[in-house]
């Protein structure tokens, strides 16, 4: 379709204000406040309200369409991130007025992502070109958060705020040019013409079809993982006095999930959706589990390499399943459930593995953060044979 290439792109342009905002913010902060638990405060509160109001902003898009609902987002957002940019540029800034503009800052962040997904599937014409849109759509995903910290890198030589700054021009200007598309015009006039027809269920039964639950438990359980890990490289760097490391075991993690990406987009699928999901999920347990296991940095950096490999996919499989579950009047909503439970897991993740690292031996932290996505994987596993549920049909 015409416009096709001008949404994503300009999706991606806005986007990758999300792979600049967090350091730059947090430095910024830090540095304005005089004081990490400030930085930690107020991050902690940006990322809340980005995390759990995203399926409120995503219930907005779909009710209104994506042209009406996103460029105010991004405007009240893009403000309160120059309001942001402003205070932490010098030295002395109260604590209050920079959480509490974070946090509102989050609370307005535009769900690019989600509604560039639901886009992908009104476009697609069929399941094999949806998964491939949304294997390209996470690999790309993966590159924005790794090349969004050294772009912000860049803009630290002049100022932390300049990085906040430079955020809020990505995120108005992408979401703009992205919501004025053809392609965002078509799919807001199709989803109107629905909404229009008869309705057949009662308003939240979308939410309890199918197997939405099940994907978000599996999402939620992988972003758990995924969150330990992360923090547990950097332990696993800090014993061998190698901190130097970790930038590298997490660009061998991020290498490895775009390579699985590119692998499951490009492989035509015949198993069930659910199948793939648990499978995907056990994958990623036990290369987490067998990663503690690492002697040293080039093996770490191979292991974490090999649970790379499941992230995108499983991820791309979460999405493909929430279509399936959502259809086309609520697929913003159940592609940004699907994004909160993978963040709200990575931040819950964090927390948790930087309490058992302080009495637990490394490997086996490594261990216990595979513990919740097998589990996930054994339940999501175990529904399909309980119910005797049928191989489900493509997703649309």
């Amino acid at each position: 379709m015409r416009g096709t290439f001008r949404a994503f792109s300009a999706a991606l342009l806005g986007r990758l204000s999300y792979g600049t905002v967090f350091l730059s913010l947090t430095l910024g902060v830090a540095g304005a406040s005089g004081s990490y638990a400030v930085a930690g405060t107020a991050m902690a509160l940006f990322g809340l309200c980005v995390s759990t109001l995203s399926p409120l902003r995503a219930a907005l898009i779909d009710r209104y369409g994506a042209r009406r609902a996103l460029p105010p987002m991004a405007a009240a957002y893009a403000l309160l991130l120059g309001c942001l940019a402003v205070a932490v540029w010098r030295p002395g800034a109260d604590a209050v007025p920079l959480c509490a503009l974070a946090g509102a800052a989050g609370a307005c962040a535009p769900p690019l992502g989600p509604t560039m997904r639901a886009l992908w599937g009104h476009l697609a014409p069929g399941p094999e070109a949806l998964q491939r849109a949304y294997g390209l759509d996470a690999v790309m995903e993966e590159l924005i958060f790794v090349t969004g910290p050294l772009l912000a890198g860049l803009f630290l030589l002049v100022s932390p705020g300049a990085g906040v700054a430079a955020s809020a021009v990505l995120v108005l200007t992408g979401t703009v040019a992205f919501a004025s598309s053809p392609a965002v015009r078509a799919m807001d006039a199709s989803r109107e013409a629905t909404r229009r027809g008869p309705r057949n269920e009662r308003p939240g039964g979308w939410w309890r079809r199918g197997p939405l639950p099940m994907t978000v438990t599996v999402t939620a359980a992988a972003g758990l993982c995924l969150g330990a890990v992360s923090l547990l490289l950097v332990a696993f760097a800090g014993q061998r006095g190698q901190t130097a490391l970790v930038p590298w075991l997490e660009a061998a993690q991020a290498a490895g999930s775009a390579l699985g990406g590119l692998l499951y987009a490009a492989v035509p699928w015949r198993s069930p959706l659910r199948v793939r999901l648990a499978l995907l999920a056990a994958g990623l347990g036990l290369a987490v589990a067998l990663a503690g296991l690492a002697p040293g940095g080039a093996a770490m950096a191979a292991a974490v390499f090999a649970a790379g490999v499941f992230v995108s996919p499983l991820l791309t499989t979460g999405y493909l399943l929430a279509d399936e579950a959502a259809g086309e009047e609520h697929r913003t909503q159940a592609g940004a459930w699907v994004n909160t439970a993978l963040n709200t897991g990575v931040s819950a993740g964090n927390a948790g593995s930087g309490l058992l690292a302080g009495w637990l031996a490394l490997p086996l932290c490594f261990a216990a953060a595979a513990v919740p996505v097998l589990a996930s994987a054994a339940a999501a596993g175990g529904v399909r044979r309980r119910t005797g549920a049928p191989a489900e049909p493509p997703p649309r």
